[in-house]
């Protein structure tokens, strides 16, 4: 009985804490960094990047598709002439081809942005 609202106030204790430290350590962390006269564009989120955001949304995503695709394709091949286990093939090697994908897709939007 008293299991069942210690546990949700934990959880949501536990929550407030955490975004708490976060923002107050960032509050103090920009404090500090004004004092030392440090530029304040640092603190602008968006002012990094020079490719909009859904270009790098859409590219990342088409590549994890086509990774998907290509890993679904490879791991056919691979249970069709080979004696692999088709329950371990699949996921394998779709999940492998989907990461290479994202890290393309990494490296290609580093490459956007310069």
């Amino acid at each position: 009985m008293l299991a069942d609202i210690l546990i949700p106030m934990s959880f949501f204790s536990a929550v407030f804490g955490v975004f708490y430290l976060y923002l107050s350590t960032r509050n103090r962390e920009r404090l500090a960094l004004i004092e030392k006269g440090v530029d304040a564009s640092i603190f602008m989120p968006g002012a990094k990047s020079k490719s909009p955001f859904y270009k790098i949304i859409l590219l990342n995503l088409a590549l994890l598709l086509m990774g998907i695709g290509i890993g679904a394709f490879t791991a056919l091949l691979l249970t069709a002439y080979t004696s692999l286990d088709e329950n371990g093939v699949y996921p394998a090697t779709i999940f492998t081809m989907a990461g290479v994908a994202l890290f393309i897709g990494f490296n290609m939007t580093k490459k956007l942005d310069e």
